[in-house]
């Protein structure tokens, strides 16, 4: 039914709580950048404690794994502590997220989108449609006020990768959007370029795998791990299997990721506790703008680091390695896309 989002108070559609799952599923929040799941406790207790950059940070959580491929993200306390206590996306890194919003929006080269400042939505002036583009804009780029959306837009203007302007006609509706602070965005082709440069190994088809090499581990490698990555249409790399390893394994270690399209890390360890080469490897990877695919035995989830925890970890039983390649399969070519090696 309709009723307030629990992130940023906009309409909405707020399903009923589901016992099964714990969480209520939200739907229709551009603010929010799209559908999510919050879980019962955080739509009532602690979301009222966020301030506005606070609500931004955890809207770019909700926006960063619908990019890595999850169409219906999660809020638990994890998340809401960490958007509380993180930092700010670079303010380059906003700006390229707002260009990425509206590369992915264009439906076409050269499409025109309308900004409508939501402050002034009440004016009556501009379409619906112009108030979800403005509001996903918002969400994409962490955005709070519609100043700071403004002052990006024109970060991109001023390098030549989109065109902004307000054309004032002699008709009266544009006279008015005009004055209400309507203007227009288009793509240009040095947008285009940016975001392929910034598209790290586009046309690479290896698969960095980070695990605990285990020989316990082999089966589900092999059915699971391996034959998903290979059904998704790349070849995975772990680095034990490299066949002309040669000096130091570190140096090889960040050589290899940094020819990878896209890294899988499971943090699913032994007696000995968490595997930190995992989590560096992640990091890594992370810092370089590459996707992290990430996953974890069901039963070793808690012990995962809080760091890495918020995110949105394919679960798997190892009696069922037939269950993670088909979830870790769907996840990479919704993630990331199919590779060069698919058949079919």
């Amino acid at each position: 039914m309709e009723s307030p989002c629990p992130i940023w108070g906009v309409s909405c559609i707020v399903h009923p709580y589901n016992p099964n799952t714990g969480f209520y599923l939200v739907e229709g929040s551009f603010r929010a950048g799209g559908k999510y799941e919050i879980a019962y406790s955080e739509r009532y207790t602690t979301l009222e404690d966020l301030n506005p950059a606070e609500q931004a940070r955890l809207t770019s959580f909700l926006v960063e794994q619908r990019m890595l491929g999850v169409e219906v993200p999660r809020i638990t306390r994890a998340e809401v502590l960490r958007a509380q206590e993180s930092n700010p996306l670079p303010v380059h890194e906003r700006a390229e997220r707002l260009l990425r919003f509206f590369v992915n929006q264009s439906s076409s080269i050269g499409e025109v989108l309308r900004i409508l400042p939501h402050n002034n939505s009440d004016t009556g002036y501009g379409e619906s449609d112009d108030l979800i583009v403005t509001q996903s804009a918002m969400a994409w780029s962490e955005s709070t006020t519609d100043e700071e959306l403004t002052f990006l837009a024109d970060y991109l203007t001023e390098r030549g990768w989109i065109t902004k302007s307000r054309r004032r006609n002699d008709g009266f509706g544009m006279q008015q959007s005009y004055i209400y602070g309507l203007y227009r965005c288009r793509v240009e082709v040095p947008g285009y370029v940016r975001i392929e440069e910034i598209t790290t190994n586009p046309d690479s088809s290896q698969c960095f795998v980070a695990m605990w090499f285990d020989a316990g581990m082999n089966d589900v490698y092999e059915k699971g791990f391996r034959a998903a990555i290979a059904a998704a249409g790349y070849t995975p790399l772990r680095i034990d299997q490299k066949p002309d390893l040669i000096g130091a394994i570190d140096d090889a270690i960040i050589a290899e990721i940094r020819r990878s399209r896209f890294v899988v890390a499971d943090f699913t360890h032994g007696a000995s506790g968490a595997r930190g080469g995992v989590y560096y490897e992640a990091g890594f990877a992370r810092g370089l703008g590459l996707p992290v695919i990430f996953t974890c035995r069901k039963d070793m989830i808690d012990e995962a680091h809080f760091d890495t925890r918020q995110f949105n970890h394919i679960l798997w039983e190892p009696e069922n390695p037939e269950a993670l390649r088909k979830q870790l399969t769907d996840r990479i070519v919704a993630a990331i896309g199919q590779g060069p090696n698919r058949s079919g």
